[in-house]
């Protein structure tokens, strides 16, 4: 099983994340390092400790500040047995907690003054440090200064740097699965337009080649070497048609002169090669005509019903001496425009192979643009209806035949823009079906 190609958005996005994540990290990381290294030391106080104050301030039966020891104030005193904190109320009345040290204690009642603080001791037990904030609780709105639970100034710059770090990478994450594909998608829009150039080129399309204006610079010498590829399959196409065009035209003399000399033979035997040399004729006018239709697009009006009625009448003498019938059956005349010599030697063919492969009669069809050759021989499989147009496959093996002859008729029905069909005939043998396009 062919492995799956992997997308390029994807990738880009991928390895982009992953570039990502490594320059933050390392910025984080170069953060921390600049932060620890220098003069900023220290130890700072949790933020918690000013919540947990201000909900243990509450206003008593008469109206005074006091500080209630809730459950969370238990407990951070636990945890910080140096825990005390001084509060001032919008009113201007003044409480506190614990022992509050004699540097900080003129300034309690003048906090209100402030809006925030933070201050680091420089000793321990850094009883000094301390912060500065406004809070509200059960006794209203206050500035509040405390200390609690302490942490060195490094525990705060590594988490800081953790978060802004998460937060960058995840916007950055954001921006490059919406992004990037976007961007990718117009960046390849070029290479888009090139491979469609590229499916519309066949072997009908030749001396088409890929624009290079229209994909990024990294991709040019791809779309040069496709273009210089596709120069080079045209030239050896050119010279396989030139050397088929005159392989044809050097046969075309000496079958005429065989040909003529089998009918003037008086040996019966002699004569009987007859139908193998017109074969051999038609054969090399078709090779013929496809290097005429390669260099030239069919232009002739033509009339199926008259067409098929002169091919009739130039082979039934041939048919006739070999004990076959041929019939003309118009059902619905049409007209289509196409290369006159082309189909009259196409449906040569096809009546010549319905006679020498497919019975003892031979029925011509015209139903509007179509041609049917109908013959009463065994028939062609149903899994062999598709086979049989291709170059030199054969039914069956035999001492005369190509297999070229359907093969060639299929290329003047591509040609023409039409297309052939074999089916099963009603009672026995096959039908080949010509379809071609209407006259405008």
């Amino acid at each position: 099983m062919k492995p799956r190609q992997s997308s390029l958005k994807t990738r880009l996005v991928t390895r982009q994340l992953v570039l990502q994540f490594v320059a933050v990290a390392a910025a984080a990381v170069g953060f921390i390092i600049f932060f620890v290294n220098s003069t900023i030391d220290g130890m700072y106080v949790e933020e918690s400790v000013v919540e947990v104050a201000a909900n243990s301030i509450i206003l008593d039966a008469a109206g005074a500040a006091v500080v209630a020891v809730t459950p969370e104030l238990a407990k951070l005193r636990e945890e910080a047995r140096d825990l005390w904190f001084g509060a001032v109320l919008s009113d201007g009345r003044v409480v506190s907690y614990g022992r509050v040290p004699v540097e900080f204690a003129p300034i309690v009642e003048h906090l209100h003054k402030l809006s925030s603080a933070d201050i680091r001791g420089q000793f321990a037990p850094f009883t000094l440090s301390a912060i500065v904030r406004q809070a509200s609780g059960p006794a209203g709105e206050m500035t509040i200064i405390a200390h609690g639970r302490v942490q060195p100034f490094t525990v705060l710059i590594t988490v800081a740097s953790n978060i802004v770090a998460i937060t960058t990478f995840l916007i950055l994450a954001l921006v490059s699965i919406v992004a990037t594909p976007i961007i990718v998608k117009r960046a390849l829009a070029g290479v888009i337009k090139t491979a469609e150039e590229a499916e519309r080129i066949d072997a009908e399309r030749r001396g088409a080649r890929l624009s290079e204006d229209k994909v990024p610079r990294e991709l040019s010498p791809l779309v040069r070497a496709v273009n210089d590829a596709l120069g080079r399959l045209d030239e050896g196409h050119n010279r396989q048609n030139r050397f088929i065009a005159s392989a044809a035209h050097e046969l075309r003399t000496p079958i005429a002169i065989l040909k003529m000399k089998i009918e003037a033979a008086a040996d019966k035997n002699m004569r009987s090669l007859l139908p193998d040399v017109s074969r051999l004729a038609t054969l090399s006018e078709q090779l013929l005509d496809l290097h005429r239709l390669d260099n030239g697009a069919p232009s002739d009006r033509i009339d199926l019903a008259v067409l098929a009625r002169g091919v009739a009448a130039d082979l039934a003498p041939v048919l006739i001496a070999s004990g076959k019938t041929i019939e003309v059956i118009v059902e619905r005349a049409g007209m289509i425009i196409g290369n006159t010599g082309s189909i009259e030697r196409a449906l040569m063919n096809l009546i010549q192979n319905a006679a020498e492969h497919g019975g003892e009669d031979v029925i011509v069809r015209v139903e509007g643009t179509s041609l049917e050759v109908q013959d009463n021989g065994g028939g062609i499989p149903i899994e062999e209806h598709q086979r049989v147009l291709e170059p030199f496959h054969r039914l069956r093996f035999r001492s005369s035949g190509t297999g070229l002859g359907l093969s060639l008729v299929k290329q003047v029905l591509d040609y023409h823009g039409g297309r052939i069909t074999i089916a099963d005939a009603p009672a026995s043998g096959a039908i080949v079906r010509l379809e071609f396009l209407p006259a405008p």
